[in-house]
């Protein structure tokens, strides 16, 4: 008889998630596309904009890492406004605000209004993707948010696979159109979808389980159990001890690892490609579609593994030195571009499935006001990578007049990632 019971609950609890992910993954990831898209399509319009506002590649790479300061200043309040006002809201004034700014990028004229520009943009979209992180956590329990993080990142390089045909097409056809050039019509257009998706949060999503209109009494105790059952494994902490706690700035440290890597690729890739001799902006932005339509592949097994197995360290630590090893060969085989093009695909791949994952480690340690400022928290300061990476590309690449030794910078980068997960206890987050 226990047996049958546990069998008729473990059926209703895989309808019930199955029920969730198909109201809430394809809606976030979609807005996370968006929010990828008008953060990176910088990378695009470099291609034009240095030419015309006479930007070296020192100003460029400043200004597109000038956002994670932004970034960093607010995302911890984000979080926490986020989890006091509820998510639907403040989601949406994240999104709303930030395709504002994306396409007032239009009227950059000089290297000062890059940075402002930038600068607000960042502070704008500061707390989404953690805000996200923090709210699947409302919903799947530390066992099932492994395969659920790494459907909603692979936003990121599928925003990759997506716009970079469509901003290498409007590069390459808006010119002149009105008046403006092919890159201002890039911010412009790309910045639509976010206004649009902002709108559709406030009557789409809901703040929580308990809110949600389209779950029974039932499911909606069902999964409250789960969630109650998996916090008692966590641990709790003050603000004050989140800022204290040695094991979150390793996380910290970790994930700055990781996206040195991850915006090494955003915002060169485009480059990256043009030096192999690649002519045409639409050509370049079909080629850079290629590893990011990899990665999506890459990061779905590679989850699934992890969940299936209940390991998280190793499932973080070997993408992310193949991530290494791609980089690498990417430098070696510049002159060869079918070469070159599958070690840059190599690289994206485990950088890509490297990140998601690593969500898995912090959020299986937290819980409550601590998840909210510690996600936030690890974000931000993992982050600013976001803005060391492409500055010290453009200084690297000033005076060498080259991105190889960038690329082994980057590499060396993921490969500490790597150790350093590995020196977290395997008990503390494989669940």
């Amino acid at each position: 008889m226990t047996t049958d019971f546990q069998s008729k609950e473990s059926a209703a609890e895989t309808a019930v998630y199955a029920k969730v992910t198909w109201r809430l993954v394809p809606f976030l990831f979609l807005c996370y596309i968006v929010a990828y898209l008008d953060r990176v399509n910088v990378g695009f319009a470099k291609l034009q904009m240095l030419s015309d506002l006479k930007f070296s590649e020192s100003v460029y790479g400043f200004g597109a890492g000038i956002f994670f300061i932004g970034y960093f200043l607010f995302e911890v309040p984000s979080n926490i406004i986020l989890q006091k006002v509820g998510a639907r809201l403040w989601i949406a004034r994240i999104m709303i605000s930030w395709g504002v700014i994306s396409g007032a990028m239009m009227f950059v004229t000089s290297e000062w209004t890059f940075y402002v520009m930038r600068f607000l943009l960042g502070l704008a979209e500061a707390g989404f993707f953690p805000g996200i992180i923090l709210y699947l956590t409302y919903w799947y329990p530390s066992e099932r948010r492994g395969k659920i993080t790494a459907l909603f990142m692979t936003a990121v390089p599928l925003s990759g696979v997506i716009g970079g045909p469509l901003s290498g097409w409007i590069l390459q056809n808006m010119a002149g159109t009105l008046g403006y050039a092919a890159w201002q019509w890039l911010f412009l257009i790309e910045a639509i979808p976010a206004l649009v998706m902002g709108l559709l949060v406030i009557t789409y999503l809901s703040d929580g389980i308990v809110q949600a209109p389209w779950l029974t009494e039932n499911e909606k105790i069902l999964m409250q159990k789960r969630i109650k059952i998996d916090s008692e494994h966590k641990e709790d902490h003050s603000l004050r001890q989140v800022f204290a706690n040695a094991r979150i700035w390793l996380f910290a440290l970790i994930y700055f690892c990781f996206v040195m890597g991850l915006y090494g690729i955003g915002f060169w890739l485009p480059t990256i490609i043009k030096s192999m001799g690649i002519i045409g902006t639409f050509n370049i932005g079909l080629l850079s579609a290629v590893p990011y339509a990899i990665a999506v592949v890459g990061m779905v097994l590679v989850s699934r593994s992890s969940d299936r197995q209940r390991e998280r360290r190793w499932h973080v630590a070997i993408p992310a030195s193949l991530g290494a090893v791609g980089l690498i060969f990417s430098a070696v085989f510049a002159s060869n571009t079918l070469l070159a093009m599958a070690a840059l695909s190599l690289g994206t791949f485990g950088i890509m499935t490297s990140l998601p994952l690593f969500w898995s480690l912090p959020t299986a340690y937290l819980r409550g006001t601590a998840a909210a400022a510690g996600i936030a928290l690890i974000n931000s300061l993992g982050n600013l990578a976001g803005f060391v990476s492409p500055y010290l590309i453009g200084l690297i690449k000033d005076r060498t007049h080259s991105t190889d030794a960038g690329m082994y910078l980057l590499a060396g980068s993921l490969v500490l990632g790597a150790l350093l997960t590995l020196s977290i206890p395997a008990k503390s987050v494989n669940r």
